[in-house]
C-alpha cells in the first residue's frame, strides 16, 4: 500500500517566482518515491520560524488536517534541522520528511551499482548524522517507509561515533571504486574514440536519446538502457560505444540527472561520478523543451558546470520533447553561446541532425589525409575502418589505401602512413 503523504511549502519573498514550480516538483518527487499525495498546504511568511520552520500555528493546523485525512507522512519542501523535525513531529504527530531526505530516499531506491549504492549511503549518513534526535522519534514508531531506506534504521539508532566510523568505512570503499573507474577511463582513452557526455535535468530524456543513438548503431535491444517517465529513473554512469553508419564513432557517457536545490551531501557524494564529464570531448546538455521551468532548469545545469569547473569543452544544447511543443512555441535560442538542436527522441525526430552536429564538432580540428596501411598490420586497418569509416578505400600493391578525416593527435601517430 502506498504511503499517504501531505506536502507543505513555505512561500517567502525570495522564492515567490519559483515557488509553484518547486511545489509541483516536490509532488513528482513524492510520487517517484512511491507515495500517494493526498493534499497540499501552502504557508506564506516573511521569514523561517527557527523552531518549526512553518510556524507553530500552521503546524497545529497541519496536524489536524493530517489526522482527518489519515496521512502517514508530511513532506516539507525545504531542508530542516534535526530540532525542527523533532518539534514538528511533536506537534503534528506524524512522520516528517524534508525535501533533501526525500531526494536521498529516491536515490536509495534507484541505486544499483556498487559505487552508486556507496555514494547514496555516504550522502545519507552525512545528512542524518546531525539529525539523530529528530529521526529517533519516528523510526521507533513507524517501522520504515520513505526516508528510512538506504543504510537502514539500525545505523540511525547508533551513536554518532559509530556513524562516523561508518562514514570513514564507506569513503574507503568508495575510493576503491573511484580508482577502478580511473583505470576504466584510461582504457576507454586508449580506444582513441572521442567521448560525448550527456548532461541534463532529471527526466529530460537523456536515456531515451541514448537508446535512439544505440538504434542508429544497429546494436541489439539488450544494449539499451532503462528509460522511464519519472524523476531519477537511473543513477549509474553508463558508457556505450556508438558507431552509426556514415557518422563519426564515439563513446556516449550518461550521468545522473540534475535537479534544483539538489542536496549538498548528494553533490559531494556523486562528485566523482559527475566529474566524468570533465574528460569528455563534447557535452550534450539535454533540456526538456516542454517544461515551463526551462530557464530554472538551465540555471541548475549551468551551476553544476561551474561547480565542477568545466571549461573549454564544446557544448551542444539539445532541446528534447519537441513533440510536446507547438510550432508557435519554438524556443528563442538566439542568445545561446552554444549550438542548439531541437529533437524529439520519443518520436525519433532530429536524431540525424544531432549526429551531424556531433560530427561537425568532433571534426572541427580535423584534416583530410590519404594513408596506406600495410597488409602486415591487419589490426590497424580494422581499427581505422571502425573508427573513421573512410568513404574512399581501395587495395593497392603495398596495402590498404584510405582517405580519412583525422585529428592532430592521431595525425602524429599515423604520420608515417600518410601519402
Amino acid at each position: 500500500m502506498s504511503e499517504k503523504v501531505l506536502i507543505v511549502g513555505l512561500k517567502m519573498p525570495e522564492n515567490r517566482h519559483s515557488y509553484e514550480d518547486s511545489m509541483q516538483e516536490l509532488e513528482a518527487l513524492a510520487e517517484s518515491a512511491g507515495a500517494e499525495v493526498l493534499g497540499r498546504v501552502d504557508q506564506s511568511a516573511d521569514r523561517i520560524d527557527s523552531k518549526t520552520f512553518i510556524g507553530s500555528g500552521k503546524a497545529v493546523e497541519i496536524g489536524e488536517l493530517a489526522e482527518n485525512m489519515e496521512i502517514d507522512t508530511v513532506i516539507i519542501n525545504h531542508e530542516l534541522s534535526g530540532s525542527q523535525i523533532k518539534n514538528l513531529e511533536d506537534v503534528i504527530g506524524k512522520k516528517i520528511i524534508d525535501r533533501t531526505n526525500l531526494i536521498l530516499d529516491i536515490f536509495a531506491l534507484r541505486a544499483k551499482s556498487v559505487e552508486s549504492v556507496l555514494q547514496v549511503e555516504l550522502a545519507q549518513a552525512n545528512y542524518r548524522l546531525p539529525r539523530l534526535v529528530g529521526y529517533r522519534n519516528y523510526l521507533s514508531r513507524t517501522g520504515g517507509g520513505i526516508g528510512t531506506r538506504g543504510p537502514g534504521e539500525q545505523k540511525l539508532e547508533t551513536d554518532r561515533r559509530h556513524i562516523r566510523r561508518e562514514i570513514a568505512s564507506i569513503k574507503a570503499r568508495l575510493k576503491k571504486q573511484v580508482d577502478n573507474r580511473e583505470i576504466t577511463r584510461k582504457q576507454r582513452k586508449s580506444s582513441e574514440l572521442p567521448v560525448v557526455a550527456l548532461l541534463g535535468y532529471t527526466n529530460a530524456g537523456k536515456s531515451t536519446i541514448m537508446n535512439r543513438l544505440i538504434e542508429y548503431t544497429g546494436r541489439s535491444a539488450d544494449k539499451k538502457v532503462y528509460a522511464d517517465d519519472r524523476l531519477f529513473a537511473t543513477l549509474d554512469t553508463r558508457h556505450i560505444r556508438i558507431m552509426p553508419e556514415e557518422h563519426e564513432s564515439f563513446i556516449l557517457a550518461d550521468t545522473v540527472g540534475l535537479i534544483r536545490d539538489i542536496p549538498v551531501n548528494l553533490i559531494e557524494a556523486f562528485k566523482s561520478t559527475l566529474e566524468e564529464i570533465k574528460y569528455a570531448d563534447l557535452i550534450l546538455i539535454v533540456l526538456d523543451a516542454s517544461t515551463e521551468s526551462l530557464d530554472r532548469q538551465k540555471s541548475a545545469i549551468n551551476e553544476t558546470i561551474e561547480d565542477l569547473k568545466i571549461g573549454g569543452i564544446p557544448i551542444i544544447e539539445v532541446y528534447n520533447k519537441m513533440d510536446l511543443v507547438g510550432d508557435d512555441l519554438l524556443l528563442n535560442s538566439k542568445n545561446s553561446e552554444n549550438e542548439v538542436i531541437y529533437i524529439s527522441a520519443l518520436e525519433d525526430a532530429g536524431i540525424e541532425k544531432l549526429l551531424q552536429s556531433i560530427d561537425s564538432v568532433l571534426n572541427q580540428d580535423s584534416i583530410e589525409v590519404e594513408i596506406i596501411i600495410p597488409y602486415s598490420e591487419p589490426a590497424l586497418i580494422n581499427q581505422i575502418i571502425e573508427k573513421y569509416k573512410p568513404q574512399i578505400k581501395k587495395s593497392v600493391d603495398n596495402g590498404m589505401q584510405m582517405r580519412i578525416m583525422i585529428n592532430r593527435d592521431d595525425y602524429d601517430k599515423l604520420e608515417r602512413y600518410v601519402i
